[in-house]
């Protein structure tokens, strides 16, 4: 099992990114997924989760401005981040598990990460 993400940047507050993860080894459709963010030194966030027993869940940090999407025929996860903060500066992860984890639970399968820098 794989998880590569894509997809981060440089971008000024108020804009927007789009982070991927491309999944290989298993199929995404009923894997429970997630996005953690952490910055060094910071304890890890888990910012949302998608088909983890009740559909889409988002931290309170960021409801109403990220989204998740999930595209079957390419086992890609979508991170879709809207109205950015310099606040969401970070390192974003990308985990699956067979289990219905909440944002704190303890995922098996983890990309490598990928840097968001919002500046102000």
């Amino acid at each position: 099992v794989r998880l590569v993400e894509s997809g981060g940047g440089a971008v000024q507050a108020g804009g927007s990114v789009t982070l991927s993860c491309e999944v290989t080894g298993y199929r995404i459709g009923t894997y429970c997924m997630v996005w953690f963010r952490q910055a060094p030194g910071n304890e890890r966030e888990g910012v949302a989760t998608i088909d983890c027993g009740e559909g889409t869940v988002l931290a309170d940090s960021v409801k109403g401005r990220f989204t998740l999407s999930k595209d079957n025929s390419k086992n890609t996860l979508s991170h879709h981040m809207n109205t950015l903060k310099p606040e969401d500066t970070d390192m974003y992860y990308c985990a699956a598990d067979e289990e219905p984890w909440g944002l704190g639970g303890p995922f098996g399968y983890w990309g490598q990460g990928t840097q968001v820098t919002v500046s102000s």
